[in-house]
């Protein structure tokens, strides 16, 4: 099976020696985002809430790029530096995903690239 590697502008650039996302036959794996502005590569401004839909639509943008949608995905993967936020990521994540909702872990960490509250990555299934 061939491997593609998937990147489009419309999300930010990787800021390490990572692919945007990696598309194996129907299976594409997205590399974390974080709340970065595509066009600035800066941290958006806002709250918690306004940097979560940030995440969401960077991960967005790489589905698309991959010829998926988040309605694809099969496995989410919530980084946060405090998960007193979780309920704010369950409310939000309900303006992006419907049900059949994904698989999902939400996982408690130190800290994340550029100091910022929560990174996510994800896998897609295409053609489901």
């Amino acid at each position: 099976m061939s491997r593609e590697i998937i990147h489009t502008s419309n999300a930010p650039e990787a800021i390490g020696t990572y692919s945007q996302a990696v598309k194996v036959g129907d299976v594409v794996y997205l590399s974390g985002q974080i709340p970065l502005v595509p066009e600035t590569m800066t941290v958006i401004e806002g709250d918690f809430a306004t940097q979560v839909r940030r995440v969401f639509d960077n991960l967005s943008a790489v589905a698309a790029a991959s010829g998926g949608s988040l309605q694809d995905v099969v496995k989410l993967n919530i980084y946060l530096t405090d998960l007193a936020h979780f309920g704010t990521v369950n409310e939000i994540m309900a303006d992006y995903f419907q049900q059949p909702y994904p698989a999902r872990a939400a996982i408690g960490v130190a800290s994340l690239p550029k100091d910022v509250p929560v990174e996510m990555d994800a896998i897609l299934h295409l053609g489901a």
